[in-house]
């Protein structure tokens, strides 16, 4: 039973986390200094940890998909990609029945460094919400949610009054 409470935690921390990131701050200089440590550029580190998160999801990305995640052109995620893959960060494979699909796949000595730098972080995270009542934290998940969906909505209706602006849910920097 314990660990199936230790799972609950750790999916509780991620979806906090991925509604968290839209405010930024932290999640920015967390990129910036894992960044560092691997030695590549914050853009090039935070394909990687999308790349990573995804996989660890079970749901890999494409090209197309990780394009839209960091809000790069297509031309820029390519080289990218290209960079990526010659320094061994990550893989390109075709997994799919339709072999034009590309699966994004991150090198094995990424998982393990993002644990290294990120385990203690979720260590220290799981000790804070342990502090709460789960229905204290499912509420606090609505709530972020509801302000993510709010801040979607307003750039939405910014969208169709300005043509050429990026889509919600888009990150611009």
């Amino acid at each position: 039973m314990e660990e199936a409470e230790n799972d609950g935690v750790a999916e509780r921390r991620e979806r906090l986390m991925e509604s968290l990131r839209v405010y930024g701050g932290h999640y920015t200089e967390l990129g910036r200094r894992f960044a560092a440590r691997l030695g590549l550029h914050s853009t090039d580190a935070t394909a990687v940890l999308e790349i990573a998160a995804a996989e660890e999801r079970g749901t890999p990305l494409s090209p197309a998909r990780l394009s839209e995640r960091i809000s790069l052109s297509t031309g820029a995620t390519t080289a990218l990609l290209n960079r990526l893959e010659a320094a061994g960060h990550i893989t390109r494979a075709r997994e799919h029945s339709d072999r034009r699909v590309v699966t994004l796949r991150s090198g094995g000595h990424i998982q393990e460094r993002a644990d290294e730098f990120f385990g203690p972080l979720a260590d220290r995270l799981d000790t804070t919400m342990a502090q709460y009542p789960p229905r204290f934290l499912e509420r606090f998940e609505g709530f972020m949610a509801d302000l993510n969906a709010t801040m979607d909505t307003h750039l939405g209706h910014q969208d169709a009054e300005t043509p050429g602006a990026p889509s919600p849910g888009r990150r611009t920097s």
